[in-house]
């Protein structure tokens, strides 16, 4: 099999690994067959799609929609390597996942906007699927309304024009859409269960998501409920494109 990428924003180290073993483990890939590449501390380098069965993005501190001039020489550069690598994702329809900060950048690459009008705080969110989304092989066994993790500075407020909505929320309209047939993204985290958001929570906690005396609080919220349909995503996506 050919193994799936997974691309990170992240630099704080006990996020990175919470986020890898959490994508590896849903996926249901041995660490061969998810290899990752950090867009926080270099640059990508070449991507040549057919080295791999499908692509990831993960979510983090960078905030899509923020003046140039307030983003760090990492986001910037994360982002112009992001967009060389959508073009070609885009116009081969080759299998990408991505999740928040995926979401933001997907969405703007392909026409949308991303503005700070639907926050969400971090924790735990309600989310719809449309009729579009049920019929999706991405959310195949996943119901109608279910449960997630999250938590986010700001949002798609206007869809691509060509692109299909997926998922919804009251506080947040685009919880999930696509692109062609095979390109995806989520607002919310599909990779996050309880001891990952419980991790986030705490590392996350001075980057101005919420107030750091609100940690205990914000962990005990995420505590009370049962997160366990995101997760089929990656499942869905694995099963789906490897080859």
């Amino acid at each position: 099999m050919k193994p799936f990428l997974l691309l990170s924003i992240r630099s704080e180290p006990e996020a990175v690994t919470e986020e890898y073993d959490a994508f590896r483990r849903f996926l249901g890939v041995t660490p061969a067959e998810l290899e990752t590449r950090s867009l926080a501390t270099g640059r990508l380098g070449e991507v040549t799609l057919d080295d791999w069965s499908g692509i990831l993005l993960g979510g983090g501190a960078f905030t899509v929609s923020d003046p140039d001039e307030r983003k760090s020489d990492a986001q910037r550069r994360a982002e112009d390597d992001l967009g060389v690598l959508l073009d070609l994702v885009v116009a081969a329809d080759f299998p990408f996942l991505g999740a928040c900060f995926g979401i933001g950048t997907l969405g703007t690459h392909q026409g949308g906007v991303v503005d700070t009008s639907y926050p969400e705080p971090v924790g735990p969110l309600e989310v719809t699927l449309t009729r579009e989304g049920a019929a999706d092989p991405l959310f195949a066994s996943v119901p109608r309304d279910f449960t997630a993790y999250g938590g986010h500075k700001e949002a798609l407020s206007r869809l691509p024009a060509h692109a299909t909505l997926l998922a919804t929320s009251e506080a947040c309209p685009v919880q999930a859409f696509r692109v062609g047939e095979h390109v995806y993204a989520t607002q919310f985290h599909p990779e996050l269960d309880l001891p990952g958001i419980l991790t986030r929570i705490a590392v996350y906690s001075t980057f101005g998501y919420f107030d750091p005396g609100e940690v205990a609080d914000l962990q005990a919220a995420a505590a009370r409920v049962t997160v366990t349909h995101p997760g089929r995503l990656l499942r869905n996506f694995a099963r789906r494109y490897a080859r």
